[in-house]
């Protein structure tokens, strides 16, 4: 009786949303205008249709959490695809909500934790213990997708485009009591298009997320689990699901899962959408996306192209069996915008992600590249004197 009670104290004033509205062009100024996530009391709901989902490695955002959803018009499903993103059909409205864990020391205190234990009401978000940033729309128009960034504003009840972009300024409080100060940057809409063009042919926006190797796992719907591409082919979302051999992303933190699996999935997320034969990275040779790849083209002995400073004096992209000598570790662990990778979408160094691929290239077979002064080539690139390949991984 008294839990019944307490149930009812939280939903409070629910009211039924109005259903969701697909806009076929222009630009809604509110993120209300959609009618897909809304505030009903103490939380975030979703509306009738919006159904959530999550990766098996989510991009890295500064720590933030995320909220994600898919909705599409009735009468229509995606088509399930191996390797790219999943056919979405016109009128596909994808969601993904930025937020943090209240912490302790004022409003922009935010907590950089992995605990998620409190941050949802059923399948959306309780509101008494986070504190939403930024709602993200990726909208499938006739003429092809459209990026859209919504900012909440201080009283988190309404969240309006930012075309240009924002600056949320914001404090980290670690687990351990630890405080960082950071900037969280809302991307503006070129920015947006730039990681969503992975196609640097086509220069087409494209959904990141919705691939079977990310969505290939169990997510709990009104406190049951079932596998997410299961539960999609099951409410008519999704058609011709293979019933075998689907593909599967590791989760970076499983410590049961091979530590190469679990490295290769995190540049798979936080570069290969760039870093991919057709992306905009394809000129570097730098091939960081789930795939059969040379130990070369994963950046084993091979010298940065037009890098800059940003090699940090380093000569190859990895150096097996030494982080230290690596550009790619390198890269990863700095804050400098000059320097870093990802050059957007963080502002703090991944401390977990950082470790965890030092991890991956402390464990590769020792290879030194060959010459340890590498000959400088007629373009400015570095290469070794010789063309020592390193060991696979």
């Amino acid at each position: 009786m008294m839990v019944a009670l307490a149930m009812m104290l939280f939903v409070g004033c629910h009211r039924d949303a109005p259903a969701v509205a697909f806009h076929a062009d222009g630009y809604p100024q509110k993120l209300s205008d959609w009618h897909v996530v809304y505030r009903d009391g103490d939380r975030l709901a979703l509306n009738a249709g919006v159904v959530p989902f999550d990766l098996n490695m989510p991009l890295f955002s500064d720590y933030a959490h995320k909220l994600r959803t898919v909705w599409m018009p009735a009468g229509t499903h995606a088509r399930y695809v191996a390797r790219d993103a999943f056919d979405l059909p016109v009128g596909t409205i994808l969601s993904k909500t930025f937020f943090y864990p209240k912490a302790d020391g004022g409003a922009d205190a935010v907590a950089r934790t992995y605990d998620e234990r409190r941050d949802r009401a059923g399948s959306g978000l309780d509101l008494r213990h986070v504190r939403m940033i930024e709602t993200r729309l990726l909208v499938h128009r006739k003429r092809g997708w459209v990026a859209l960034a919504y900012v909440w504003n201080a009283q988190q009840t309404e969240a309006e485009l930012a075309r240009t972009g924002d600056s949320v300024a914001l404090e980290l409080v670690g687990d351990d009591g630890g405080r960082e100060a950071f900037t969280y940057q809302v991307p503006d809409q070129n920015q947006c298009a730039g990681c969503h063009a992975s196609n640097n042919t086509t220069r087409a926006i494209q959904p990141l997320g919705p691939k079977a190797r990310h969505l290939n796992r169990d997510y709990a719907y009104d406190g049951v689990s079932e596998n997410q591409l299961a539960h999609w082919a099951r409410i008519g979302y999704l058609t011709d699901l293979p019933s075998r051999d689907v593909p599967r992303n590791a989760n970076w933190r499983d410590e049961h899962a091979a530590l190469d699996d679990r490295a290769r999935a995190y540049l798979d997320v936080n570069c290969g959408h760039c870093h991919n034969a057709r992306g905009p990275a394809d000129t570097s040779g730098l091939l960081l996306d789930i795939g059969d790849h040379a130990p070369r083209h994963l950046g084993l002995c091979k010298p940065p192209v037009a890098a800059g400073r940003g090699t940090g004096g380093r000569h190859y992209g990895i150096v097996p069996g030494d982080p230290d000598a690596s550009v790619l570790a390198f890269r990863i662990d700095s804050d400098d915008p000059g320097v870093m990778m990802p050059e957007l979408g963080r502002d703090v160094v991944h401390r977990e992600g950082v470790a965890l691929i030092r991890a991956w290239i402390a464990a590769m077979e020792k290879n030194d590249c060959g010459d340890a002064t590498p000959a400088t080539a007629a373009n400015g690139a570095t290469t070794p004197s010789t063309d020592t390949r390193g060991e696979g991984t």
